[in-house]
C-alpha cells in the first residue's frame, strides 16, 4: 500500500522547513511559487543519455547534469562541469569526476524551469540567509531495464548541500520508489510515495537524510520513472580537495 504525503500550503513552506528538515509541495503550490507551469518540461526526460558511471554495473539509470548560479532575482548558467561529491555523502560514488551530458538547450533556457530554480533560491535564502546559490540540476529516469531500478544506489544519505529539492514528474507502470527521509541525528523518520507529477519534497540536507526504495515494472517493458533533483549549496560548488 502506498502512503500518501502529507503536503504543506505554499504560505507555511519557510516555517514547515525550518521546524522539522522537510516538506511536501503540491503540484499547484510547487508552480505558484515558481509562477508558471512546468508539465512542458516532461518531454526533455525522453532524451536522457545512459548514466556510464554506475559503479553496480546496472542499466537502469538515463541523465543529465546542469550548473547555475541562482539568486531570487538571476539565473546563470556556469560552464559545463564535472558533478563530484566527497565519500563522506556519497560512499558508491563519491571523490571521483563524473561527466554527464549537459541539460538540452530549451531545458535549461525555458521560463518555467528558470522560475522554479528562482523559487529555490528564495526557499534557501529564507533556510539560510540571502547569497547567490550553486545548484546543480540532475534531470533522472529509472527504468526496470534490469528487472529492477535503484533511484538512490547509495542508500539513505545526504548530498553536502543546503537545500535539497525532488520533484516527482512521472511514474510509468511500476510500483515501489517510496520515498524515506530520517533525521540526520535521531530515530525519527517518515515514509511516502510521491505520485502526483510535479509535486515536489523540499529537504534541510544539514538535518535530514533520504533515499527512496527500487521501484519494479508492473509490465514487461516501458516501466520507469522520472524525477528532477535541484540541489543548492552555498559557497560554491563541490569539487575535488587539492
Amino acid at each position: 500500500m502506498m502512503l500518501t504525503p502529507s503536503t504543506t500550503p505554499l504560505a507555511d513552506l519557510h516555517a514547515v522547513l525550518k521546524r522539522q528538515g522537510f516538506a511536501v509541495l503540491s503540484a499547484d503550490d510547487l508552480q505558484a511559487g515558481a509562477q508558471a507551469a512546468l508539465a512542458g518540461l516532461a518531454p526533455h526526460w525522453d532524451d536522457l543519455p545512459p548514466d556510464t558511471h554506475l559503479k553496480d554495473g546496472g542499466r537502469y539509470r538515463f541523465r543529465r547534469h546542469g550548473s547555475f548560479v541562482v539568486t531570487p532575482q538571476q539565473v546563470t548558467a556556469v560552464p559545463h562541469r564535472a558533478h563530484w561529491q566527497p565519500v563522506e555523502y556519497n560512499a558508491l560514488h563519491g571523490g571521483i569526476e563524473r561527466w554527464f551530458e549537459p541539460l538540452a538547450p530549451g531545458m535549461a533556457a525555458d521560463a518555467g524551469f528558470q522560475g522554479l530554480l528562482r523559487f529555490l533560491a528564495d526557499v534557501a535564502d529564507a533556510l539560510r540567509s540571502p547569497q547567490p546559490w550553486s545548484t546543480e540540476v540532475h534531470p533522472f529516469r529509472i527504468t526496470t531495464a534490469d528487472g529492477i531500478g535503484r533511484p538512490t544506489p547509495e542508500g539513505a544519505h545526504r548530498d553536502g548541500v543546503d537545500l535539497v529539492a525532488v520533484l516527482l514528474v512521472g511514474r510509468h507502470h511500476i510500483k515501489g520508489g517510496e520515498t524515506r527521509v530520517f533525521e540526520a541525528d535521531g530515530p525519527a523518520g517518515q515514509r511516502f510515495t510521491l505520485t502526483e507529477p510535479w509535486s515536489a519534497l523540499l529537504l534541510d540536507d544539514a538535518r535530514v537524510i533520504h533515499e527512496s526504495t527500487p521501484i519494479q515494472p508492473l509490465r514487461p517493458e516501458g516501466s520507469w520513472r522520472d524525477t528532477l533533483v535541484i540541489t543548492l549549496r552555498a559557497g560554491g560548488f563541490q569539487g575535488p580537495r587539492p
